[in-house]
């Protein structure tokens, strides 16, 4: 049987994870720089080491409303297929390890049609939805934005 490790972070009070091999990174929250008619969702850049990196608010790009920053949220940098990225969320949580079995998939009713999530996972009171990275970047708007960064 296969195990996988995620980090888990919270936004709006739920519990997501993404694959602990996509994390770069763990930051603090610092100000990024606004892009003009940046896809929704899009906060701006941040420029990381001498990198551009483009911020992403997640509650925004799970359709709820943008996140107002403070200095207790945190960036998760991230490496997906299209690239490197932030994401702008309430706290980390902890680093989850899970089999297979454990992964339920996500139901059709449960969709918002993006296919956001890869699956969910159960454990004790504790529901944690699997973020895909590589969708949650996907768009036209979205894509040239990291290739332009890259």
């Amino acid at each position: 049987m296969s195990t996988s490790e995620y980090l888990t972070f919270a936004i709006a009070g739920q519990d997501y994870g993404a694959a602990i091999l996509a994390v770069r990174e763990i930051r603090g929250w610092t100000a990024e720089t606004p892009l003009p008619n940046a896809p929704a969702g899009v906060r701006g850049i941040i420029n990381l080491r001498g990198q551009v990196v483009p911020i992403f608010d997640l509650r925004v790009r799970l359709g709820a409303a943008a996140t107002p920053p403070t200095a207790t949220h945190v960036v998760i940098v991230v490496e997906a297929a299209a690239g490197q990225f932030g994401l702008l969320v309430d706290s980390v949580s902890d680093i989850l390890t899970l089999d297979d079995a454990e992964l339920q998939p996500v139901p059709p009713a449960a969709t918002d049609g993006n296919g956001l999530l890869l699956a969910l996972a159960a454990r004790a009171e504790r529901m944690v939805s699997l973020l895909d990275l590589d969708r949650l970047v996907s768009g036209a708007e979205t894509q040239l934005l990291l290739e332009e960064a890259a």
